[in-house]
């Protein structure tokens, strides 16, 4: 398999997606849900609620509409969630931009997909690269050819499916072929999987029959049947158990015909998927508890809900807020449906969380809309040190955005001043590429993508690129990261620009100076400095030199042309440089100073 250039192109021509024309006895695409008072909740007409009565040939013609306005839609406005209710159904599932896919039954066998639920990229020539903001969740697919394809990039989760075949993960012909990157968790996949040409990979607590193929960096963690480690050739990484995990909160319905929101509960040392013995352990609330939010909610009305006591769903949709959302109960869950998108318009922060336990913030876009907001999600206060090990709050599937589609600023995209804090797949987003005047050195400005303050923080999944400082900044004791994926900014003009003290550019994960103990596992940081004016930063990853801070597989690539520059060392002073020309290094290990190639 080829391994290829990260994303280069601008994406042109991109273009609002159409009105979808949603006929026969669909034509609302409106979900109703019966609260325990019997209220009728309106979801909105972007959720898409299927149930087997309505026909297969008139659930394919809704889900076939969605797709061909969503396939190119990379940087549109409209935001779609298809949920199938209990029952078995003979369709296939084109998954594009902003389309959410989700079984609404307690377990991934109450919905059962006799059919593709799939992602490719020919609306891209083949290129998967840019295949971002899309999941699906929560079902069993039954691929008539015994394939399943989910050719993704960053920001597109696979959560809690089981399939009955095999999966590839990368792009049908014709095409390049590329992809770059994916996130598996609470899954099964019968078969083999294939990674193809994807770069780089995390898969947690899931079951497999047996993996293939590899480019850079593939991790596991508490995965059965797993390979096992042998980085960097094959490039993988494995950890047998995942210490501290909860799944995403998810959406249920009930026979009656009513709603709620499973949060699944806290696991220790786990391996497989949280429903391999059974339904998940976890509590269910109704959804008569929640404030369903509708595009046109002001920050004002939503924080009434969430003081008057309410969890908050948001349907599908672009939000415009000029304040943050104040989340300040214990056990609050924020979940978004579709991909649902909170942008910051007044210089503000979107998501402020309490040092409280066991907040869940899940399946939400969080947009820099206006020139420089201090922060875009914290969590915790640097005022308060609680300790949540019992019950930590944790974030699933957010992702930060900054420029692309709107030009903005933040200084920070996601803070963790609160202990225990768990963190489940994130992409924290500085625009490369996006519509005409929203990216550029100035235009989309974005200092650190990840800042910890807490302690006993843990990140699954930390996908962080393109911003102009420290992407990371680790400054909490006892964290841990399995897997970390990186891109230095792209258009960086001059190295004056890109410079602090005699130091050139900024390392993509620095643990802070003071912090004793840190564990990091598979970490891949890529450069490519596309204006071609010789720029260097001296290393990717920078820590103190103590025991108590180790760091096991990780990797540099340069994938300039010559003439671009590069990155001198790998962790601290230590490995070779990659630089002007395509180039990897690899390094098995790092503590004390001491590395192991």
């Amino acid at each position: 398999m080829s391994v290829i250039p990260s994303r280069r192109s601008v994406l042109r021509g991109a273009a609002a997606a159409a009105a979808i024309p949603f006929a026969g006895s669909i034509a609302t695409g409106s979900a109703f849900a019966s609260s325990p008072a019997h209220r009728p909740v309106d979801l909105g007409p972007n959720v898409l609620v299927f149930d087997p009565s309505m026909g297969d040939a008139a659930i394919q013609a809704q889900v076939d509409a969605v797709f061909a306005a969503q396939a190119p839609n990379q940087f549109g406005t409209e935001r779609y969630a298809l949920a199938f209710k209990p029952g078995t159904y003979n369709v296939d599932v084109n998954v594009g931009f902003y389309t959410h896919v989700l079984g609404l039954g307690e377990s991934p066998s109450d919905v059962v997909i006799n059919g593709h639920v799939t992602v490719d990229a020919q609306w891209f020539n083949g290129n998967g690269t840019q295949n971002f903001w899309r999941s699906a969740e929560n079902l069993t697919i039954v691929p008539p050819d015994g394939l399943e394809r989910w050719a993704v990039a960053q920001a597109a989760p696979l959560r809690r499916v089981h399939v009955k075949g095999d999966m590839n993960l990368m792009p049908s012909p014709p095409g390049n072929g590329w992809s770059s990157g994916g996130y598996l968790a609470d899954s099964v996949v019968d078969g083999q999987v294939n990674s193809g040409s994807q770069q780089q990979w995390l898969s947690r607590n899931d079951t497999i029959g047996s993996w293939t193929s590899s480019n850079w960096n593939m991790v596991f963690v508490g995965v059965e049947g797993a390979p096992a480690t042998s980085f960097p050739t094959p490039p993988y990484t494995t950890v047998d158990r995942t210490p501290v995990v909860r799944e995403k909160p998810f959406l249920t319905v009930d026979r009656h015909g009513d709603y709620q929101v499973f949060v699944p509960a806290l696991r220790r040392n786990s391996t497989g998927t949280s429903w391999a013995h059974g339904p998940a352990s976890g509590r269910s609330i109704p959804l008569s508890d929640f404030h369903v939010a509708r595009p046109g909610d002001s920050a004002a009305t939503i924080n009434l809900a969430l003081a008057l006591g309410k969890h908050l769903l948001f349907t599908p949709g672009v939000y415009p807020l000029s304040a943050p959302l104040l989340v300040f109960r214990p056990g609050t869950v924020v979940l978004g449906l579709g991909l649902a998108t909170l942008q910051a318009v007044h210089g503000n922060s979107l998501i402020e969380v309490a040092d409280v336990d066991d907040v869940s913030v899940a399946g939400v876009i969080l947009e820099a809309a206006s020139p420089r907001s201090p922060v875009l999600l914290r969590v915790g206060n640097s005022f308060s040190r609680r300790n949540h090990s019992h019950r930590p709050t944790a974030l699933f599937d957010v992702f930060p955005r900054i420029g692309g589609a709107v030009a903005g600023g933040t200084e920070v995209s996601i803070q963790i001043d609160s202990n225990d804090v768990i963190v489940d797949h994130v992409w924290a987003w500085r625009a490369d590429h996006g519509l005409d005047g929203t990216v550029g050195w100035s235009v989309n400005p974005a200092g650190t993508g990840f800042l910890v303050n807490g302690d006993r923080v843990t990140a699954y999944g930390l996908f962080v690129e393109h911003h102009q400082k420290y992407e990371v900044l680790w400054n909490g004791n006892h964290g841990r990261t399995y897997f970390f994926q990186n891109e230095h900014p792209y258009d960086v003009p001059t190295q004056s620009a890109w410079k602090h003290g005699n130091t050139n550019g900024y390392a993509a994960y620095k643990v802070g100076d003071h912090v004793t103990e840190h564990h990091a596992w598979g970490l891949g940081s890529y450069c490519f400095f596309n204006l071609n004016a010789d720029i260097y930063t001296d290393r990717a990853y920078e820590v103190p030199d103590t025991p108590g801070v180790v760091f096991t597989s990780l990797m540099t690539v340069c994938l300039n042309g010559a003439g671009g520059g590069g990155i001198l060392h790998c962790i601290n002073n230590t490995g070779d440089p990659v630089q002007n020309g395509f180039g990897t290094f690899n390094m098995k290990s790092y503590t004390n100073g001491v590395a192991s190639v």
